[in-house]
């Protein structure tokens, strides 16, 4: 068993040389891209072998190391930052050589705007394989779908630099940290320019405005993992008191992000 995650906690099994996941109804056009990007050359992502008789998925598996919460510190440092980073970048690279066009996507955490590439939109830690601290591989495709690269960016960046108020991060292991010049060093190591920049500070409100939309859909919906994170969160509460946390804070981004 390997631990980790919300919505398939329990779920996801090593089996050899390989992992055994739930399948979705994306899984043959996630399984098409990963396909694609190994056959280009990016080596940072799950390679997809099949979906078994019984309907789950079939992948190689990475050798590593994936952080779960609470987070170790050596999962927290900036260098362990930096490289989620240039492999996210690694991955927009690859992932700009492929057309997305005629298959389907995951409609939960997609970009608003759309966009011309395949983005992952969940890179968490959780979803990250590491080797002697550096980012060497990325998991979980499920929510995958076309969208702009600095919305993905943006999605890493919250949950990775984080920007999140204290109470919520402590929760998870984050230890204070100065996360305007960790937002930085994000936008130094991916490489993005003046205009990025902006467009990032403005999806990053984007995405805490709209803090709590996906986690209440599952738990209207009744998953029971959902349910029993948005119980030991406070409900909505604990997407409010981000919301007020950026509303303070948000002029010390914008300010290192010069």
């Amino acid at each position: 068993m390997l631990s980790g995650g919300v919505a398939n906690a329990g779920g996801v099994v090593r089996v050899g040389d390989h992992v055994l996941r739930p399948s979705n109804p994306h899984t043959r056009s996630i399984h098409r891209f990963l396909t694609a990007l190994a056959d280009g050359g990016f080596d940072g992502a799950s390679l997809p072998i099949g979906v078994d008789d019984d309907g789950r998925e079939r992948l190689a598996y990475i050798e590593g190391r994936v952080p779960v919460p609470p987070y170790p510190a050596w999962a927290r440092t900036d260098d362990a930052l930096a490289s989620v980073a240039d492999l996210l970048a690694r991955f927009h690279r690859a992932s700009a050589g492929f057309d997305p066009a005629g298959l389907t996507w995951s409609d939960e955490m997609p970009d608003p705007q759309g966009g011309p590439i395949v983005c992952h939109n969940d890179v968490c830690l959780e979803n990250v394989v590491f080797r002697d601290g550096r980012a060497v591989g990325l998991l979980d495709f499920d929510f995958a779908a076309p969208g702009r690269p600095v919305y993905d960016v943006s999605q890493f960046a919250r949950m990775c630099v984080p920007i999140d108020d204290d109470t919520s991060a402590a929760r998870v292991g984050w230890e204070p940290a100065d996360r305007p010049a960790r937002l930085r060093l994000v936008a130094d190591t991916y490489g993005l320019d003046a205009a990025g920049r902006t467009d990032l500070l403005a999806e990053l409100s984007g995405s805490i405005a709209r803090g709590g939309e996906f986690v209440r859909r599952q738990v209207e919906a009744g998953h029971p993992a959902f349910v029993a994170m948005w119980e030991a969160m406070g409900g909505m509460e604990r997407f409010d008191r981000r919301r007020r946390w950026w509303a303070e804070h948000s002029g010390a981004f914008t300010a290192a992000m010069g």
